[in-house]
């Protein structure tokens, strides 16, 4: 079991007192507007879990090193966060950026929920399943049919939330599809995410305020 597992199963069922210090959890988004309004919707108990998404304007190593900065400044004022992830596109950044974001939060403990090309790929899994390249400007033109999409729409949580578990089952699908073809590349397999394994979390997280 892993450690957020082990943590999630050992509050279950406990509702913490007055002096029970609260989980800090941080989520840094390249955007200030489409993730960010996305994540920050879940419905986590405030009670139990401090919950933060930051919309950054950062992107990659640069969004990376913003979450490192305020790890350290957490940590120096006795309030650490347990959990810090870092959300951003493939995009056309160069591809030492890219990696180079992968390797400094892997030093750093910082987890990513990244997407190939576009974190629009996570709404599209909510209607089909997708394992040929598309290209970012594309995302939208397919959303069409299913779905009214702008960036800027505060609500899009809710609108997709009822084929939340259409879109983890093609997510993990497509993950599957990466591995058997062996090494997973996220800088250059085109569609690929994990912004499912961000939406697990949460989800787990959110289910703690469900008991009584």
């Amino acid at each position: 079991m892993s450690q957020n597992k082990s943590w999630l199963t050992a509050q279950r069922g406990r509702r913490p007192t007055g002096s029970q210090t609260r989980r800090r959890v941080l989520v840094l988004c390249e955007d200030s507007k489409s993730s960010c309004f996305y994540f920050r919707a879940f419905p986590v108990d405030p009670n139990r879990i401090e919950f933060v998404t930051v919309g950054t304007g950062k992107n990659t190593s640069s969004l990376v090193e913003e979450a490192i900065d305020r790890k350290a400044k957490a940590a120096h004022a006795h309030q650490p966060f347990n959990e810090i992830w870092c959300v951003f596109d493939r995009d056309s950044f160069p591809l030492d950026n890219y990696n180079r974001a992968f390797q400094l939060a892997k030093n750093h403990r910082i987890r990513i929920a990244w997407a190939n090309e576009a974190f629009e790929l996570w709404y599209l899994l909510h209607f089909n399943y997708h394992d040929t390249a598309i290209s970012r400007d594309a995302y939208v033109a397919k959303l069409r049919p299913h779905l009214e999409y702008d960036k800027a729409d505060n609500k899009i949580y809710e609108k997709v939330r009822p084929r939340q578990e259409i879109a983890l089952r093609h997510a993990r699908r497509l993950e599957k599809h990466w591995n058997e073809l062996g090494e997973r590349n996220p800088e250059t397999h085109n569609p690929s995410t994990s912004v499912h394994t961000l939406v697990e979390f949460l989800n787990e997280l959110a289910d703690l305020g469900s008991v009584d």
